[in-house]
């Protein structure tokens, strides 16, 4: 990988993309590089819809809604934005694979990108963002796996279905009048 000169973290809030802007912003600061937090954004129901019956006051909207789910992340993950880093927000209209190729396109951009794992009614349903990336991007890309944490997680409790807890047997003295 040659000079990296800004990284570029595709953040919507979930687990697996907080786990990318936890890695991309370490690696910014060990590179002394700037950060560039993208997060995309479609209106509900599609453009399709939006374009066919067009409200600015509503884009508005939606757009504020995309920044809070970023400054979010930032606070969920890191305590807020980092004061030791340049962090710039980019908050654009349009698929978020296209959107992420599209802002890290620079000489010296390393897009970074949360890779999760879905159910096959996932995959059938939603195009893989880290593919197109990987694909279509003109930078080098990282993607992050998630962490053990967060795997387990996903799992919630069905790891436990079926196995036997021991619980050590404690001496419980009996309360008067018992």
């Amino acid at each position: 990988m040659g000079a990296v000169r800004r990284i570029v973290v595709g953040v919507h809030g979930s687990l697996g993309s907080l786990q990318a802007l936890r890695w991309a912003t370490e690696e910014a600061r060990e590179r002394l590089v700037p950060l560039a937090a993208v997060s995309a954004w479609i209106p509900p129901g599609g453009d399709f819809a939006e374009r066919s019956h067009p409200s600015p006051y509503l884009r508005k909207v939606w757009q504020e809604a995309a920044l809070k789910r970023l400054t979010d992340a930032f606070d969920d993950c890191l305590g807020g934005i980092p004061d030791d880093l340049r962090v710039r927000l980019f908050v654009e209209r349009g698929d978020a694979a296209q959107v992420l190729v599209d802002v890290a396109d620079q000489p010296g951009d390393l897009l970074v990108i949360g890779s999760g794992r879905r159910n096959p009614l996932g995959r059938a349903l939603h195009r893989s963002v880290g593919r197109y990336c990987l694909a279509h991007a003109r930078c080098p890309v990282v993607a992050v796996p998630p962490s053990a944490l967060m795997d387990e997680m996903r799992h919630g409790l069905w790891p436990l279905r079926g196995r036997r807890v021991l619980v050590p047997d404690l001496d419980v003295p009996e309360l008067p009048g018992e």
